[in-house]
């Protein structure tokens, strides 16, 4: 249903412009950057060549296509949407300036919607940045190219009603080359629903994980249904905006949503199996733990570090409540212990958390991971690789991938450090290896596999009843 949409043979951008303060032009510029290979009809009465491109003068000279971006205002796009139905699939118009300022605007949405329903059209927005997909190279964005990353592709599906919240938040992890297979804001969500495109993700081949931005739900009943269907084959990461009485308001003065009641809403995650992030950060953090790790299926955690300071402090997150993700640390079998000892230098700490010192070397990692790994004391690794002492190389990342992708326990990669640090954590990224900077962010990551392990242990077990 949604193949027009996510890889359109052909797109219209209605509002082009040769002005490149212009949205109309921007959005073009993006789907150069990108390498779209598909047909693109610019629209500007001026005539003329944009970027290459013929520019046709009206929307009469167009032929049918799978998706029209409309980049003109609010009013101007309602006057125009008739003829741009009539030749479209998919529209998405760009404009704030409708169901979010009153009721002035939602008449101007129903006469939107209208119009598409006629002609069997589907409407993406508006009020939204539209859609990302890396793999085909579409991009409707507003930014500006030059000054925005975009990730590429990858195992992530970003669905979102804050198309500013979204972009921004994939600038911020393109630096370590974290992939997404599509981003889709609905926007105002007169037409395209959550409910929709969350049943389409978790179809897709290409998609490990889904994150979504809510503010409010156009059907919760229906989003239980499918969240939970989802949720069985894929995980499914959200943030509930408009969680407080300020932030409901705020919720709609944004997309003109209702926020709902945050406690219901949590129920409702909890029941489905839904993971809770609180910010962007989690929002990501959570998403690549569950594409690419194993969940977690028991609370004890082995910890691998060449830094004591950094085993206790981490000790205290895992075993901790506020802050700390209440997990175990693993009681080492006394055979554990025996193999670990007999790899590491002298005085290094075999108990859990294990502290190799500084004077650990990659063949140390390897030897104390291929330990941990036969215990079965030990439900989930999280290992601290840490790359600014001598003996550490660039092969620690190949040593610990290989127990990523061949051992049985689930490995979480820490690393703390600047540059090098940074460097390292995007080769673990291209390797589908979940590592992040920090402490903090890499115990939570423990907590997403554990409550993934927890829900598909609770399937399971329904099941057999």
């Amino acid at each position: 249903m949604f193949r027009s949409l996510v890889k359109p043979e052909s797109i219209a951008v209605i509002g082009a412009s040769h002005n490149p303060q212009k949205i109309g032009y921007v959005v073009l510029k993006n789907l150069v950057s990108h390498n779209y290979q598909g047909k693109v009809y610019p629209v500007n009465p001026k005539g003329g060549e944009i970027l290459g491109y013929r520019v046709y003068t009206s929307v009469d000279e167009l032929p049918n296509v799978d998706l029209t971006v409309i980049t003109l205002p609010a009013e101007s796009t309602v006057k125009i949407i008739e003829d741009v139905a009539e030749r479209s699939r998919f529209i998405i118009p760009i404009a704030g300036g409708f169901g979010e300022t009153g009721e002035k605007g939602k008449e101007m949405e129903r006469k939107l919607l209208e119009a598409a329903r006629k002609h069997n059209t589907r409407i993406l927005g508006p009020n939204t940045v539209g859609i990302y997909i890396p793999d085909t190279g579409v991009n409707t964005a507003l930014v500006v190219p030059e000054r925005s990353r975009f990730p590429g592709p990858g195992d992530i599906a970003f669905i979102t009603q804050s198309g500013a919240l979204g972009l921004l938040t994939m600038d911020s992890v393109a630096m370590y080359d974290v992939g997404f297979s599509a981003f889709i804001n609905l926007g105002n969500r007169i037409d395209v629903n959550e409910n929709e495109l969350l049943e389409f993700f978790g179809s897709d081949e290409r998609t490990k994980a889904i994150v979504m931005y809510i503010e409010s739900f156009r059907d919760g009943k229906e989003f239980m249904r499918v969240a939970s269907e989802v949720n069985r084959k894929k995980p499914v990461v959200i943030i509930k905006a408009g969680r407080t009485e300020y932030g409901g308001k705020a919720a709609s003065m944004h997309t003109g949503a209702l926020a709902g009641n945050d406690a219901v809403a949590n129920g409702v995650f909890k029941q489905c199996g839904l993971i809770r992030a609180y910010n962007e950060v989690e929002l990501i953090d959570y998403a690549r733990a569950l594409a690419y790790g194993k969940p977690i299926m028991g609370d004890r955690v082995a910890v691998v570090t060449s830094a004591g300071g950094v085993g206790v402090v981490t000790t205290d997150y895992i075993e901790g409540r506020d802050p700390g993700i209440e997990m175990k640390m693993a009681p080492l079998s006394d055979g554990t212990k025996k193999r670990i000892k007999e790899e590491v230098v002298p005085f290094a700490s075999v108990a859990n958390p294990i502290d190799m010192t500084a004077q650990a070397s990659d063949d140390d990692y390897d030897g104390v991971l291929a330990a941990l790994d036969d215990d079965d004391n030990v439900d989930g690794i999280l290992i601290y690789a840490l790359f600014q002492t001598p003996l550490i190389s660039e092969r620690l990342v190949d040593i610990i991938t290989h127990w990523h992708r061949n051992g049985r326990k689930p490995i979480v990669v820490g690393t703390l450090g600047s540059e090098f640090a940074m460097k390292m954590a995007s080769r673990f990224e291209k390797n589908r290896v979940p590592a992040f900077i920090g402490i903090e962010r890499s115990v939570r990551a423990l907590k997403a596999l554990r409550l993934r392990g927890k829900y598909l242990q609770r399937v399971s077990d329904s099941a057999k009843l």
